[in-house]
C-alpha cells in the first residue's frame, strides 16, 4: 500500500510562532524526575506481572498541575510546549523499564550474576539506539501519514495538553486558529486534575507502608481447600498496584489472566495431588513426596515448568499471529524510510526541524562501538551486527505499529522472541553453545527489545509534539536526557529488589553431597560471602559456582567451600522459589514471567537441558487455547503467576468494566453524535484510570523503598513482625485472612467512587 499524500495540517501552536518558551530547564528536569519515578514503578510492575502501563498522560497531567500550583507563588506558568517537553522526557522511563524487566532477570535463570553495569549498559545503549533509529522515520510516519496513522496514546496526550493549556498558549493558538478540531467530535471532555493521581499515589503509598512495613494486616489472604479438592486454593494479594493494573488493562485481559490462575490452582495442583497422593517415591523434578507437599511446593516443583512452557508456547504463537502485521509494518516502514520526504512544510519550519541526520549516524556508530567494547555484554562483531539488523528492523516495525494499534497492543515481546530465536539458531549453527554465548544472545535480545520499545514510545511523543506544535529537535534531546537519567536508576533498583528477596538455602536441603569438580571451577575463581540478615549466621567466604545442569541438584548459583562441597544455594529474589529463610522469616519474590520465556528460549536451543515433559504440557495448554480462540499468552502468564497476583487484577478489571459501561451510557445520553474514538479517549483519561495510575505508582514506590530500607532496619522489622504476630489479629490468627480483606475493600470502594465521577462539560473558551 503506497503512502498517502500528506494531510494539510495546522498544529495547535503554529510553526510561525516562536515566542512561546519550549525547551526550558524546568520542563526537562520535571519531566526527567517524573520519568524516573514512573520508570521505577514500571520496573517493579513488570517484575511482578510482566506488563507496564503508559506514563505519558500521568506525567502530562502532573506537569500541568504542578506548574499551575507554582503560579500561586509567583512562578510564571508553563506553556503547552514546555509541558510537551516534560511529558516527552518523562515517557522514556516506562519503555526502558519494560525492556529491562522482560529480559535482564533471565540472566539469573541462566545461572549468572545480575550486575549493575550489565543492566545500565543494555538500558542506556538500547534506549538511545531506539531514539536515534526513530528520528529518520519521523517525517515519513508522523508527518506524511498524519491522516492514516493515528498514534492513539500520542493523540490522547495531546488532547490532555490542549485541555490544560495556559492562557498564554491559548492566546497563541486562537490568534491563528480560532476553532480547535480536537479529536473530531463535538464532545468537550474536561481537563482532569492531577489531584486524582496525587490522591491515588498517597493512598497507594500509605496503604503499602501500613501493610508491608508496619505489618498492619496480612499481605496475602488465602483459603486452602480440603478433599475432594485437596490442595486447591484461592488467594489474593491485597495490593493497590495490582488492583490498579487490573483497572487499567481492563476486564478482558485481566479475566483471561485470572483464568490461567484458576486452571493452575483449582485444577492442575489438585490433580497432581490426587494422582501423586499414593506415590512412595519422589517424582522428579520435585524434591519430596507429593503427599508431603503444600500447594506452593507443588507449584514450585511442577507448575512453574508447566506455566513457563505455556508462556513460551503462547509467546511463539503470538509471534506467529503477529508475523503478518510485523511483515506489513516492516514493508511499509522500510518503504517510508527509503522515501522520506519533507512533506508540505519547508525544512526551515520550526515544527519540522530534527537533529541532523549525520549526527544520528555518528551516534549509532558510537553506540555500536560501545556495545562491542562493554565487557559484561560478552559481545563480538557478529552480535553487534545482529543488533544493527534486528534493531533497525524492529524499531521501524514498532514505530509504525504503534501508530496503527497503539503502544499497549504493540507486540514488543513477540519481536524480542523473534530476535532471540533467530540469534540462538545462528549461534547453534556456528557451534556457539557455551555459557558466554548465553549472555551474548540475551544481550542482543535485550538491546533490541529496549530499542524497539523506546522507538514506539518516541513515535508517540513525536506525534503529540506534531499535534500541539512542538519542535522535534527539542523533543529528541529531551528523550536523550530522559533515557540517560532513567538508565542510571533501573540497574540499582533491579539489584535491590533481587537482593532483598534472595535466600541462602543450605545445599544439604536440595542437593545432598553435591560437589564441584576441578574442571567446573572457573579459571579466575571468584569469592563471595553471604549478604543481608543471613550473613550473621555465616560470615565465611566461599567460591562461586554457577551450576547449569540439574544433575545431583537444581541448577543455579552455589557457594562452595575450599574442598569443593556445596554449602549454600543462592536462591534469587527474582524468579527464585524459596520464600522463607532458615530462621522462618519470609521474603518478597518477583516472578518476571516474560524473562522466564526469554531464558527458556536460550536454554532450550543452546543446551536443551529442560524438564521437557512438563514444559511441553504447558505448550499444549497454549495450543488448546488458541484452537478455542482464546489469547494464549495472557492465559499462560496467569498459569505461571501465583493466583494471589491475578485475583486483585481481576477485581480491578471487573471494576473498570462496570464503570466504563456507566460512563459510556452517560456520554451517549449527553452527546448523540459521539463516536467510538471519543469514547475510548474518555475511558483512557478518566478519573478512574488516573487514580489507578496513582495506586500503581504509590504502591510500587513504597515496595521499592521498603526493599531498599530492609538492610538498614532489620531489627525494627523483626520486632514489629514479632509484635504483630502476637497481638494483631489482622496480621496473624485464624481470622487474619478475612480481616485483611477489609482495608483492601476500602481502596476498592475509593477507586469505585473516583471512577464513577460524572463528566463535567466546561464552558467554551472565549
Amino acid at each position: 500500500m503506497a503512502a498517502k499524500s500528506p494531510v494539510a495540517f495546522e498544529p495547535y501552536i503554529p510553526a510561525s510562532n516562536t515566542s512561546l518558551r519550549e525547551f526550558s530547564a524546568r520542563g526537562v528536569i520535571l519531566g526527567t524526575l517524573l520519568g524516573m519515578l514512573f520508570g521505577a514503578s514500571s520496573l517493579y510492575l513488570v517484575l511482578k506481572v510482566g506488563i507496564t502501563v503508559s506514563a505519558s498522560i500521568p506525567v502530562a497531567v502532573i506537569s500541568l498541575t504542578l506548574f499551575k500550583i507554582a503560579t500561586r507563588f509567583g512562578v510564571k506558568d508553563a506553556t503547552i510546549l514546555e509541558h510537551n517537553i516534560a511529558q516527552t522526557a518523562g515517557s522514556a522511563g516506562e519503555s526502558l523499564a519494560f525492556g529491562v524487566g522482560v529480559t535482564m532477570p533471565a540472566i539469573l535463570i541462566l545461572g549468572f550474576d545480575l550486575e549493575v553495569t550489565r543492566v545500565l549498559s543494555v538500558a542506556l545503549l538500547g534506549g538511545l539506539l531506539g531514539v536515534l533509529m526513530m528520528i529518520p522515520l519521523r517525517r515519513a510516519l508522523i508527518v506524511a501519514q498524519h491522516g492514516s496513522l493515528k498514534y492513539p496514546e500520542g493523540t490522547a496526550c495531546a488532547e490532555v495538553l490542549k485541555a490544560g493549556a495556559s492562557e498564554e498558549s491559548i492566546a497563541a493558538h486562537l490568534q491563528h486558529q480560532p476553532a480547535s478540531t480536537g479529536i473530531g467530535t463535538k464532545v468537550a471532555l474536561r481537563a482532569t486534575s492531577a489531584m486524582t493521581i496525587f490522591v491515588g499515589f498517597a493512598i497507594g503509598l500509605a496503604y503499602k507502608t501500613g501493610n508491608i512495613a508496619l505489618k498492619g494486616w496480612k499481605e496475602v489472604s488465602e483459603k486452602i481447600f480440603g478433599a475432594p479438592l485437596q490442595s486447591g486454593s484461592i488467594a489474593a494479594e491485597v495490593s493497590p498496584e495490582l488492583l490498579g493494573v487490573g483497572y487499567i488493562i481492563g476486564p478482558r485481559i485481566a479475566g483471561i489472566t485470572f483464568a490461567g490462575g484458576v486452571l493452575a490452582y483449582l485444577l492442575l495442583i489438585p490433580m497432581i495431588r490426587f494422582f501423586g497422593e499414593g506415590m512412595t517415591s519422589v517424582l522428579a523434578p520435585g524434591g519430596k513426596l507429593i503427599k508431603d507437599m503444600s500447594p506452593n511446593d507443588i507449584r514450585s516443583a511442577y507448575i512453574l515448568y508447566i506455566g513457563a512452557g505455556a508462556v513460551a508456547g503462547g509467546g511463539i504463537i503470538s509471534l506467529i499471529h503477529a508475523l503478518p502485521t510485523i511483515w506489513r509494518g516492516m514493508r511499509e516502514g522500510l518503504r517510508d524510510f527509503s522515501g522520506v520526504k519533507s512533506g508540505t512544510q519547508p525544512a526551515a519550519d520550526r515544527t519540522n526541524v530534527d537533529l541532523p541526520f549525520k549526527w544520528v549516524l555518528i551516534g549509532i556508530i558510537l553506540l555500536l562501538a560501545a556495545i562491542t567494547l562493554v565487557p559484561t555484554l560478552k559481545m563480538n562483531p557478529l552480535g553487534a551486527l545482529l543488533i544493527v539488523v534486528f534493531g533497525f528492523l524492529f524499531v521501524t516495525v514498532s514505530s509504525r505499529l504503534t501508530g496503527e494499534i497503539g503502544s499497549s497492543s504493540n507486540p514488543i515481546s513477540g519481536m524480542t522472541v523473534a530476535t532471540l530465536l533467530l540469534t540462538c539458531l545462528i549461534f547453534l549453527a556456528l557451534g556457539w553453545t557455551g555459557q558466554t554465548y548465553y549472555v551474548m544472545a540475551l544481550s542482543v535480545g535485550a538491546i533490541v527489545c529496549i530499542a524497539s520499545s523506546n522507538g514506539g514510545t518516541t513515535s508517540q511523543d513525536l506525534k503529540t509534539g506534531f499535534l500541539v506544535g512542538g519542535t522535534p529537535k527539542y523533543q529528541q534531546i529531551a528523550l536523550f536526557v530522559g533515557v540517560i537519567a532513567s538508565s542510571l536508576i533501573l540497574g540499582p533498583i533491579l539489584l535491590v529488589l533481587n537482593n532483598s528477596g534472595t535466600v541462602y538455602v543450605p545445599a544439604a536441603q536440595v542437593a545432598l553431597g553435591l560437589r564441584v569438580s576441578e574442571n567446573q571451577i572457573p579459571k579466575k575463581p571468584r569469592m563471595e560471602s553471604l549478604k543481608g540478615s543471613q550473613a550473621r549466621e555465616d560470615n565465611n567466604s566461599y567460591l562461586v559456582w554457577h551450576k547449569t545442569d540439574t544433575v545431583g541438584g537444581p541448577a543455579g548459583k552455589y557457594l562452595v567451600d575450599a574442598n569443593g562441597a556445596a554449602v549454600w544455594l543462592v536462591d534469587p529474589g527474582i524468579n527464585g522459589v524459596h520464600s522463607k529463610r532458615p530462621d522462618g522469616s519470609e521474603v518478597q519474590k518477583y516472578q518476571a514471567p516474560k524473562a522466564t520465556l526469554m531464558s527458556y528460549i536460550i536454554k532450550g536451543i543452546l543446551d536443551r537441558q529442560l524438564p521437557w515433559g512438563l514444559v511441553l504440557l504447558g505448550v499444549m495448554i497454549a495450543v488448546v487455547l488458541e484452537l478455542a480462540g482464546i489469547p494464549s499468552l495472557a492465559f499462560a502468564v496467569g498459569v505461571y503467576l501465583p493466583i494471589s497476583t491475578t485475583t486483585p487484577m481481576f477485581i480491578g478489571g471487573v471494576l473498570r468494566w462496570y464503570i466504563d459501561r456507566k460512563r459510556r451510557k452517560h456520554l451517549q445520553a449527553v452527546h448523540e453524535e459521539i463516536d467510538e474514538v471519543a469514547l475510548a479517549a474518555d475511558a483512557d483519561r478518566s478519573p478512574g484510570v488516573l487514580a489507578a495510575s496513582g495506586y500503581i505508582a504509590g504502591g510500587a514506590i513504597a515496595g521499592i523503598l521498603i526493599a531498599i530500607s530492609a538492610g538498614f532496619f532489620e531489627s525494627f522489622d523483626l520486632r514489629i513482625t514479632q509484635w504483630a504476630a502476637a497481638n494483631n489479629p489482622f496480621y496473624h490468627g485464624q481470622n487474619a485472612d478475612l480481616f485483611s480483606l477489609l482495608p483492601f475493600a476500602a481502596i476498592i470502594i475509593i477507586l469505585f467512587l473516583i471512577g464513577r465521577e460524572k463528566i463535567l462539560n466546561p464552558k467554551p473558551r472565549s
